[in-house]
C-alpha cells in the first residue's frame, strides 16, 4: 500500500524544510511526497531544490489558491492513499504513516481519521490547542462536528469517484469535501484514536482576520449540506473552546 503525502507551499522558507524532512524521515518505506509551490517568491524553491531527488513531483508556478494547489498535488500522485502535510506542519513523529497503513489494512477503511493538536508558531512542543476526534455518527455533522482536516487520508478512488477540491471557496474548500465524504453512507469512515499532525499556528484559515470569511465560506456549506445553518456554524465555531482550554489545564506532548 502506497502512501502519498501532498505539502504546498507559497513563501514558506521559514518551515519548508521540516515539512518536507517530517515525511521524509518516515519510517514507512513504500510512501511520496508531491510538493506544490506556488512560485513563491522568497527563499521556498531553492530549499525545496535541496530535496529534489527525493521527491516523486514538484513544480512551482503561479496557481488560483490552495485548493487549486491541491489539486494539483491529486492528479501527480501515484499512491493508493492521499493525505496532506501543510508547509507550516509536521507528522506527529516518524510512525505516523507506518500507523496510517496498519489502521486502513486492518479496517479496509475508504477514510482514515485522527487527532491533531496545534502548536506554537516558534516552539512546536508548545501545545497551544488541541483538536480530537472520536468514532463517527452521522448526526455528529449538525452540530459542527468535523475531524481536523490535516488528519484525514483518504484512498485515491474517493477523489476520482467523488471528485476534487472546489475552487469556488477561498477557505472552506476541505470543510465542504470533509462533508461530501462523511455525509456519504457509501464511503467508510474509521478513527485512528492517535495523534497525527502538529499544525504552526498562524496559517491562513486560523488567523482573526480570516475568521469572518470562513464561516462565511461554512454557511453556504452547510446549507448546501441541508445541515442546520446559522446552529451548525455556531457550534462548529463553539467546539473551539474546549480546545484552547484544555492544553491549559493539563500537559500535551
Amino acid at each position: 500500500m502506497k502512501i502519498s503525502v501532498i505539502t504546498t507551499c507559497y513563501n514558506r522558507e521559514k518551515t519548508i524544510a521540516s515539512a518536507i524532512e517530517s515525511t521524509l524521515s518516515q519510517d514507512y518505506a513504500n510512501k511520496e511526497l508531491v510538493v506544490i509551490d506556488g512560485a513563491s517568491k522568497d527563499g521556498s524553491v531553492k530549499i525545496i531544490n535541496q530535496y529534489k531527488n527525493e521527491l516523486a513531483y514538484f513544480v512551482s508556478e503561479k496557481d488560483s489558491g490552495m485548493y487549486n494547489a491541491l489539486n494539483k498535488g491529486i492528479q501527480n500522485c501515484t499512491g493508493d492513499i492521499i493525505g496532506l502535510l501543510h508547509s507550516d506542519d509536521i507528522f506527529y513523529n516518524e510512525k505516523t504513516l507506518s500507523k496510517i497503513a496498519e489502521a486502513f489494512e486492518k479496517t479496509n477503511a475508504d477514510i482514515i481519521y485522527a487527532n491533531g493538536q496545534y502548536v506554537d508558531e516558534k516552539d512546536i512542543e508548545n501545545v497551544k490547542r488541541i483538536y480530537k476526534a472520536k468514532p463517527f455518527k452521522k448526526k455528529y455533522l449538525k452540530y459542527g462536528w468535523i475531524p481536523l482536516h490535516t488528519t484525514i487520508f483518504a484512498k485515491k478512488e474517493v477523489f476520482e469517484n467523488y471528485g476534487l477540491y472546489r475552487e469556488d471557496f477561498q477557505i472552506a474548500s476541505d470543510y465542504e469535501i470533509s462533508l461530501r465524504w462523511f455525509s456519504n453512507d457509501l464511503l467508510k469512515k474509521e478513527f485512528l484514536n492517535d495523534w497525527i499532525v502538529k499544525m504552526r499556528l498562524g496559517g491562513k484559515s486560523t488567523s482573526m482576520k480570516q475568521q469572518k470569511k470562513k464561516t462565511d465560506e461554512d454557511i453556504r456549506i452547510i446549507k448546501e449540506y441541508g445541515l442546520l445553518g446559522y446552529f451548525t456554524a455556531f457550534s462548529k465555531i463553539a467546539r473551539k473552546l474546549p480546545q484552547y482550554i484544555l492544553p491549559k489545564i493539563k500537559k500535551y506532548k
